[in-house]
């Protein structure tokens, strides 16, 4: 995840249609995910309704991370606490943090899957938050 700027975030809007987007990104210790965005975008809009996202980072040469967890938009002190987490990874997007339409929305895992591709076969691994396999047990 530290190598990867970008990621590709999905969420379902409220007729159960899916959207994507590439965003940058920061990330916690716990592997909770840290989007900036306008609040008025589709996907703050989509996880303000549903709050089920699945992310995709990496499509390299090394492997690909899928994610999936829930979003929910951060508020008051806790949206500046993790907006600094964003910046360091992102620091060029500091400049939106005073614009009034900016929010930041934090996506915790439910399930990952690390796919390592740089070798065959291809070595998978899987953890699943719900059943209390995480990748920091």
């Amino acid at each position: 995840m530290n190598s990867h700027p970008h990621l590709v975030v999905s969420s379902i809007d409220k007729d159960g249609k899916p959207q994507s987007a590439v965003v940058g990104f920061g990330q916690t210790e716990e592997l909770e995910l840290i989007v900036g965005t306008s609040n008025d975008s589709r996907k703050a809009e989509n996880i303000k309704s549903n709050p089920n996202v699945s992310v995709v980072i990496g499509w390299g040469e090394e492997g690909t991370i899928q994610y999936e967890g829930t979003a929910r938009i951060l508020l008051g002190k806790e949206a500046d606490k993790y907006s600094e987490i964003y910046f360091k990874k992102n620091p060029t997007a500091r400049r939106y943090k005073e614009d009034p339409h900016e929010t930041y929305i934090l996506i915790t895992p439910t399930w990952l899957r690390f796919t390592e591709v740089a070798h065959y076969p291809w070595t998978i691994h899987e953890y699943n938050y719900e059943s209390g396999s995480t990748p920091l047990a």
